[in-house]
């Protein structure tokens, strides 16, 4: 039975584990009618998302525009001037957004004060500036991109199904999971808000490792021999999840958080990467339920822990190599 859940590894042995970054688009009004515009796009391998920003046509310029490339994102900075009416009310568009699978994280900072935090999703490209937003909206966006951090995280999600295959109680795996969940959401909230600073690149590779050796761990289980996970498997999630959380942290420096509401804008995406892990679980939890129900041959039942194990182990493997290499190069 636990073949399945190989095969829900298997069609994605190229997938990397953040590859579906957000753009993020950033506009801060300096004077009146005059703003700051930072417009991020990710680049994965060497292609930049091809998407244009469109502004309203009574919107120039004020000096050429800044662009630098960085490893993973090109940065593009612009001055803008949207003469006395501002650019409240009106509607910026990202064309060819629709083409992708890339969300696009908006902020707007206006000059009285007022602040908004948009999700732009590639069904309806394009965001309307608003006037105000209240905290709802902020909670909704952020809540929404941890949904969907987790369920494209592959690593993340890869490491709680081996927890899964692990642990055969479900009283044992709820504390395994809760465990997990506390310590990634620690090391969240610190990395986030700047009190711990881990480089990413080695995080993500240890990630990677940490995977290599919970599948190491289900071999050892079908082997019969004594696992430590097996024996404190809240342990091992908890010290593990540790590490996850800087990985989380990651991608919420990458998509910044708005003044004003950072604690309201953390605790939702924390909320919305444990709704997507529950959701992931859920799913994994209603295969295993179904293949229960079908007689395979008994041949098959003994070698599919093992099959699923090595599933897990080469995909984590070359993750690790490809992190690895390119931290070293």
């Amino acid at each position: 039975m636990t073949t399945f859940l190989a095969a829900l590894v298997l069609p994605v042995p190229t997938a990397r584990a953040h590859e579906v970054r957000p753009a993020y688009l950033q506009i801060d009004e300096v004077a009146a009618g005059r703003y700051h515009l930072l417009w991020r796009t990710p680049v994965l391998a060497g292609m930049r998302l091809p998407v244009v920003l469109r502004l309203p046509d009574d919107i120039h310029d004020v000096v050429d525009p800044a662009a630098q490339e960085l490893s993973d994102s090109l940065l593009e900075r612009r001055v803008l001037d949207a003469g006395p009416t501002g650019l409240a009310g009106k509607r910026i568009e990202f064309v060819g957004l629709q083409a992708t699978i890339t969300d696009v994280l908006v902020r707007v900072q206006l000059l009285d004060g007022t602040h908004s935090t948009t999700l732009v999703r590639p069904s309806r490209p394009w965001v309307d500036v608003a006037t105000s937003q209240g905290p709802l909206a902020v909670a909704a966006a952020y809540l929404s991109h941890g949904v969907e951090h987790i369920l494209f995280g592959f690593d993340h999600l890869l490491f709680v199904l081996a927890l899964i295959l692990i642990v055969r109680s479900g009283r044992v795996l709820l504390w395994t999971i809760t465990a997990f969940t506390l310590a990634h959401s620690i090391t969240l909230s610190l990395a986030t808000l700047g009190v711990v600073h881990v480089p990413g690149p080695p995080v993500e590779a240890t990630i990677a490792l940490s995977i290599i050796l919970l599948a190491c761990e289900i071999v050892r289980l079908t082997r019969g021999e004594p696992s430590l996970t097996q024996r404190w498997p809240w342990v091992v999630a908890f010290t593990f999840g540790l590490l996850h959380g800087f990985g989380f942290a990651g991608a919420l420096v990458d998509i910044g958080l708005p003044q004003g509401d950072i604690p309201l804008a953390l605790f939702s995406f924390n909320v919305g990467v444990e709704v997507g892990q529950l959701i992931f679980i859920g799913a994994v939890l209603a295969v295993l339920a179904a293949a229960k129900r079908i007689r395979f041959p008994l041949l098959v039942e003994r070698r599919a822990p093992s099959v699923a194990a090595y599933a897990i182990g080469i995909m984590a493997a070359f993750w690790f190599i490809e992190r690895l290499a390119a931290f070293l190069t």
